[in-house]
């Protein structure tokens, strides 16, 4: 029950109902792919398409308008590729090279959503509420340079433009500007017959392929099918009767035709469609969202700075058989973690007040950024005082209420990563678990999901890899000669309370052997890059190079820092994740571009708040320019 003098609007106590917009999202998807078996599942995985099974993201307990918006969208996307789109012609005029297929299948993609976006008002704005969160997820806002501007994207944001007249959304950055003059100079005739056999796929297709050889990609693309079939000798270059022609120019014609009579359909069923879909509205649902609400499933990002490094970088990896990504509670039962986690407490109960009280300035710096403008002139929330004399001129006028705004500020994840190698032993390791918890702690309180990691070998001297090498008649240069051990000591949806006790594990003796650096990073990083947050943050806790005497043995002596340094220049110049260092004893200034280097343990503590506390506080993201970087 409201207080007295409380004017607020009493909050709903649970969550909405949202089986009511499944249905509705079911029945549009449905009609709009004009099958009705089509299943259309909600789940907490990314949104796809496979045979008749639509998956999409599941709803969260409370979901804003621009949830529900981005959800319908994505089923409105894939319904349209089951109604407007056909895998066979798609895959047999599909080029052959991978960089010539990617621009060949954004841009299909583009066209079957042009095509519900044409007929459909509604639709288009669901499609366009699912391409804004996909370019805000993949930052592209943050995208400056030509080579980091992936082209398939361009290419389909200029193909949608044509089709439609809708310019890209704010979210799409520079992306098409940086492109654009390009493509249109080498592929403009092209992109003016698009509209013209939109609604065929097989002609449209056809297009592409010629836009493709103009934009020089030509030796991807291969042959063209119906080209290519001149050069075989079949039943069909023998002579025919008057009767066999007939019937085979019948078949062609209605081959052409088909697609035509499935645009008339599918046109019904996306009025249909869209009928069904607006049938709850909107309002149904609170625009304000709940804590545990998730961003909608992952949308499509550039190609990882790690797709072509291989390529770039001469680095081997003798076997991967016996390498392992392993949780805390997988390599020691509760009782021996709750043993570890005491240890742990006990050694640190001096520090605990210390890094206690740097964690609580780190809090408090963190939310002066949060919840500092106001939306005025709502029907609910607080009574706005500064309005109450527009009631009293004129009784008439309603009351008028303000409600604090949310930042985007929450919509950030950190991941620490930890190095357990042997040199850690002892003071380090136990300051750096204990650091790591508190930090956990602390940005979980601010809304920032936090992950903790850790890297070591699960043997000295080479383990399984190495008795492998050894039977094989030791063949040379056999790269990185050792079994991975990556632990997962929280992952970032676990809240703190429930994986507190797993950073006892560093404390176990026999755990801390040797590091190899660069795969960690690799692995750390890939694991950050496919969240859903927009802000990603890979903090890096070593005190040393890359060891391991396996490797080096057989190896260059600096086989393992060379590979480091690519991983670290591939992460600082091609990926949105902001990455720095902590080198305690060690100067890690060398390898990473934003490091910081400490003599003693006990100031870990100091320098990791010190460092998320000034990225948290500048104004625009680190990723947005190599200019503006700077050495901690």
């Amino acid at each position: 029950m409201a207080g007295r003098g409380d004017n607020s609007r009493a909050k709903p106590g649970g969550g909405v109902d949202t089986e009511p917009m499944r249905r509705a999202i079911t029945g549009c998807v449905r009609a709009v792919a004009g099958n009705g078996e089509v299943e259309v599942v909600f789940a907490n995985e990314r949104p796809g398409l496979a045979g008749d099974r639509v998956r999409l993201p599941e709803l969260s307990k409370r979901p804003t308008a621009h949830e529900l918006a981005v959800t319908r969208g994505l089923g409105d996307s894939m319904a349209l590729r089951l109604a407007c789109h056909d895998q066979k012609i798609h895959a047999s005029m599909a080029p052959q090279g991978a960089d010539a297929r990617s621009v060949f299948d954004a841009v299909e993609q583009a066209r079957v959503e042009s095509i519900g976006t044409r007929r459909m008002p509604g639709m288009a704005a669901n499609i366009r509420s699912m391409n804004t969160e996909k370019y805000a997820k993949a930052n592209f806002s943050t995208i400056s340079r030509q080579e980091d501007a992936p082209l398939q994207e361009a290419v389909a944001m200029l193909v949608r433009e044509k089709l439609t007249g809708e310019k890209p959304p704010e979210t799409a950055g520079k992306v098409l500007d940086l492109w654009r003059g390009f493509i249109e100079d080498k592929a403009g005739n092209s992109l003016d017959n698009l509209e013209a056999t939109m609604n065929d796929q097989n002609a449209f297709a056809r297009e592409i392929r010629h836009m493709l050889s103009a934009l020089e990609m030509a030796e991807d693309i291969g042959e063209d099918p119906e080209e290519g079939s001149d050069d075989e000798t079949t039943d069909e270059e023998q002579p025919r009767s008057g009767e066999q022609e007939q019937e085979t120019a019948e078949e062609e014609a209605g081959q052409e035709s088909a697609p035509a009579e499935e645009s008339e359909s599918s046109q019904e069923q996306l009025e249909d469609g869209e009928m069904d879909g607006a049938e709850m509205s909107d309002e149904d649902m609170s625009d304000e969202g709940d804590d545990d609400s998730e961003t909608p499933g992952e949308m499509r990002r550039p190609a990882s700075p790690f797709d072509d490094f291989n390529e770039k970088v001469d680095y081997r990896i003798f076997t991967q058989e016996f390498d392992e990504i392993i949780t805390a509670e997988e390599l020691c039962d509760e009782a021996e973690l709750d043993r570890l986690r005491a240890f742990l407490d006990k050694q640190l109960a001096h520090l605990q007040g210390a890094v206690g009280r740097l964690a609580n300035r780190l809090q408090r710096r963190l939310m002066a950024q949060q919840n500092r403008s106001w939306d005025f002139d709502l029907e609910e929330g607080y009574l706005d005082p500064a309005r109450l004399t527009r009631m009293i001129i004129d009784p008439m006028q309603p009351l008028s209420f303000k409600k604090e705004k949310d930042t985007k500020f929450r919509d950030t994840v950190v991941t620490l990563v930890i190095d357990n190698s042997g040199s850690m032993r002892g003071r380090p390791i136990t300051v750096a678990a204990s650091c790591a918890d508190i930090l956990a702690r602390t940005l979980e309180r601010c809304g920032v999901k936090v992950e903790i990691l850790g890297f070591t070998t699960k043997a000295w001297k080479g383990g399984q890899s190495r008795e492998k090498w050894l039977a094989g008649g030791k063949p040379p240069a056999p790269g990185r000669l050792n079994d991975l051990r990556h632990i997962v000591y929280k992952s970032a949806d676990a809240p703190w309370r429930r994986a507190r006790r797993n950073l006892g594990l560093m404390m176990r003796e026999g755990l801390l052997k040797e590091n190899i650096d660069g795969e960690a990073l690799m692995w750390a990083h890939n694991r950050l890059v496919a969240r859903r947050e927009q802000r990603k943050i890979l903090m890096m806790i070593s005190d040393g190079a890359p060891v391991d005497d396996s490797t080096l043995s057989v190896n260059p002596g600096n086989y393992l820092e060379r590979h480091l340094r690519a991983v670290i220049e591939q992460i600082e110049t091609r990926s949105p994740v902001e990455l720095l260092a902590i080198g305690i004893g060690h100067d890690v200034t060398r390898y990473y571009q934003r490091a910081v280097t400490i003599v003693d343990a006990d100031e870990l503590a100091g320098a990791m708040t010190e460092q998320l506390a000034a990225l948290f506080e500048e104004r625009s993201s680190f990723g947005q320019g190599a200019g503006r970087r700077r050495r901690a």
